[in-house]
């Protein structure tokens, strides 16, 4: 055979084993450059009681997406290979946590111990004036008014404070108060304790029909008839 064919067989035969190699690698590199799914899951707790801490933000940075933890702490949510997620909430230092780009699981779960990081502000005091002897200087010069018909005594007028006192809606403090009220007295009501319809009517109540029968047995009628 001569040479040249030799050459050209050749040839043929490593292009179709190039190319069916290439063909085989496709997948395989396609799944590798593919990131794989993973649930994360875990509880976000106290370092030094094991609490769990509400409200703590996980999220990944780069790809700008993430939860928060529930009263108790837990935490659930979809992250990729590869992905770093921090972990922070107010009064603790952040915590990181990189999942494995080779990690191979459909699940990763942690328990998370934040430190607390907590930092002491220096105290600021305001003033509306430049020194603290410009202020004391501008407070003794102060005269508050006192005559009649002045806008403080048109406020302490006694007509206007009656008016402002009727029609002055309930504030929060008021609110909550009347409600923790009312939910005591609901419970009182619920267990027996508290007045009712039975309670309020001694027809209704057969504990008051028992006593009336017991009085009348020991003829407590008759002796408050032959005393009177």
């Amino acid at each position: 055979m001569p040479d040249f064919l030799r050459f050209r067989r050749f040839s043929l035969f490593f292009a179709v084993a190039l190319l069916g190699t290439l063909l085989l690698a496709a997948p395989s590199a396609y799944a590798q450059g593919k990131r794989k799914i993973i649930q994360f899951t875990g509880i976000v707790a106290t370092g030094d009681s094991l609490l769990g801490v509400p409200g703590a933000s996980i999220y990944v940075p780069r790809a700008g997406r993430g939860t928060s933890s529930n009263v108790y702490g837990y935490f659930s949510m979809a992250v990729l290979a590869g992905d770093s997620i921090v972990i922070r909430s107010l009064g603790y230092a952040n915590y990181t946590v990189v999942i494995p780009p080779d990690y191979q699981r459909q699940s990763y779960s942690v328990v998370i111990s934040l430190v607390e990081d907590a930092t002491m502000l220096g105290e600021v005091r305001v003033f509306p004036y430049t020194t603290e002897r410009d202020f004391k200087k501008a407070f003794l010069a102060l005269r508050l008014p006192t005559e009649k018909g002045s806008a403080a005594a048109d406020n302490l007028n006694q007509e206007l404070m009656a008016r402002i006192f009727r029609t002055q809606p309930m504030g929060a403090v008021a609110n909550f108060r009347q409600t923790m009220q009312n939910q005591q007295y609901n419970q009182d009501v619920r267990a027996g304790f508290g007045p009712s319809t039975y309670a309020n009517n001694p027809l209704l109540n057969p504990f008051s029909w028992l006593k009336l029968v017991q009085q009348v047995k020991n003829g407590e009628f008759k002796k408050k008839y032959n005393d009177d």
